[in-house]
């Protein structure tokens, strides 16, 4: 076989394991479920099993506050006994001179009753109370801050999908303008109007194009599993995407840069609110253990005994108030107050350096977004210049009026302008999801 046939074989090959690939790809699309962003983030949300344990914490966190507010209900049990004597207790007593002993009780003893209790005046459980509504509050916040940070990152995983679909694009144009150029040149260089070297560089373009396009599929693959993950969706679940990082380009013309810090819904920041609130309470309960407690019980009971299976029940009952005053304990609730204080002290501290780096980081984000803007806006005036250029180019190269070298820089220049374009939207979508994050925006 010649050289020649060898090589249009070796493009012919190629061509028709694209086409496979591509038919493929569109048998893959239309078993797929193809979703939205907006899809994407409600399956997550009910999918995901972040968002599910977060659910469950607030859950159980509910049970524990329904659990507290029993304490204010009165206590009721039931109680039985039953004793068999083995050997009696004797009395010695002295009766008119004379010594006796005499055995007391019965061979069987038999109690049975009820008993109840309730708190009266108890201040250290009625702040406990309000203890366990903060902790409900806390898991709800936990909870929102969970899907919060959930939809940031199903949108930056979706954007890393669409991406990596306009990169394959991309690649995809290149191989298609390589081998289209490749059959030009080869045509030419049958009827001997270009060089042996011009045609040896069509084909190789041709093969520097290969690898492009599959790695770019390979990215499109490993993006749309990611997604998945982050969905909460079984990773042999066949999904794909709608839309492309065009449909964003609208945003970016459209964007107004806010420096105002805005951190009022920022998750992090709320629950060290609530965590403030819930010391302050806690230094509340302990102090309200020097406060006396006043109960009250009432106990019902029957007795019986016994020397034979003939048992006689006699009732009896008690009503009763217990008082109980602390007086000295060792110091131990003012350690304890000293404690949740210096705990306060913490917190206060982390909360004031997480909340600076919180507006270090939303300024950092707002830099950000305005250089990808700016970067949009530099690629986008490019890409209508290289665009134009590489169309030049290539009727030039087809008049033999051009060279390929010009023609693959006119189209490396083309490629960079469009990469550039659309690694701009996206790193302004993705810094937008984070900005969204970080100021506690729901979905």
């Amino acid at each position: 076989m010649s050289k020649k046939k060898r090589i249009l074989l070796a493009v012919l090959s190629f061509a028709l394991l694209m086409l496979n690939s591509s038919a493929q790809a569109q048998d893959v699309v239309q078993d797929s479920l193809i979703i939205s962003l907006d899809e994407a983030i409600q399956i997550a949300l009910e999918e995901s099993n972040t968002v599910k344990i977060a659910d469950l914490n607030v859950v159980k966190s509910g049970y524990a506050k329904k659990g507290s507010y029993a304490a204010l209900y009165p206590n009721i049990s039931a109680n039985g006994s039953y004793q068999r004597t083995l050997k009696k207790q004797v009395m010695a007593m002295d009766f008119q001179g004379q010594a006796m002993e005499i055995a007391v009780g019965k061979w069987n003893n038999v109690n049975a009753g009820v008993t109840a209790a309730v708190p009266l005046v108890n201040a250290q459980l009625w702040e406990s109370l309000k203890l366990s509504a903060l902790d409900v509050e806390l898991a709800v916040e936990q909870a929102r801050s969970s899907k919060v940070s959930m939809v940031s990152q199903v949108k930056q995983a979706f954007y890393g999908v669409l991406i990596a679909q306009y990169v394959y694009e991309v690649y995809q144009n290149v191989y298609d303008n390589a081998a289209y150029n490749f059959e030009q040149t080869e045509k030419k260089y049958n009827v001997g109007k270009v060089s042996e070297y011009e045609y040896l560089r069509a084909k190789v373009n041709v093969k520097n194009a290969e690898p492009n396009v599959y790695s770019a599929l390979a990215s499109i693959d490993l993006a749309i599993w990611q997604l998945k993950a982050v969905m909460g969706l079984d990773l042999d679940t066949k999904i794909g995407v709608k839309g492309d990082m065009k449909q964003y380009e609208e945003e970016i013309l459209a964007f107004n840069v806010n420096d105002t810090v805005n951190l009022e819904k920022n998750s992090t920041l709320i629950q060290f609110g609530l965590q403030e609130q819930q010391l302050e309470k806690s230094i509340k309960m302990i102090k309200y253990q020097y406060i006396p407690t006043l109960s009250a019980s009432f106990s019902y009971n029957y007795i019986a005994m016994s020397d034979d299976s003939k048992l006689n029940w006699n009732p009896y009952s008690v009503l009763g108030l217990t008082l109980n005053i602390p007086i000295f304990d060792g110091l131990s609730k003012h350690y304890n107050v000293r404690q949740q204080t210096a705990a306060q002290d913490i917190l206060r501290l982390n909360r004031e350096d997480t909340e600076r780096k919180l507006r270090i980081a939303y300024k950092s984000y707002n830099n950000q977004i305005v250089t990808y803007i700016e970067n949009y806006y530099a690629a986008e005036s490019t890409l209508e210049m290289a665009q134009k250029s590489y169309d030049i180019a290539a009727k030039m190269y087809e008049l033999g009026k051009a060279t390929l070298t010009e023609l693959n820089d006119a189209q490396l220049a083309l490629v960079q302008s469009q990469l550039t374009m659309s690694q701009a939207i996206y790193n302004f979508k993705v810094a937008m999801a984070q900005l969204e994050e970080l100021q506690g925006q729901e979905f």
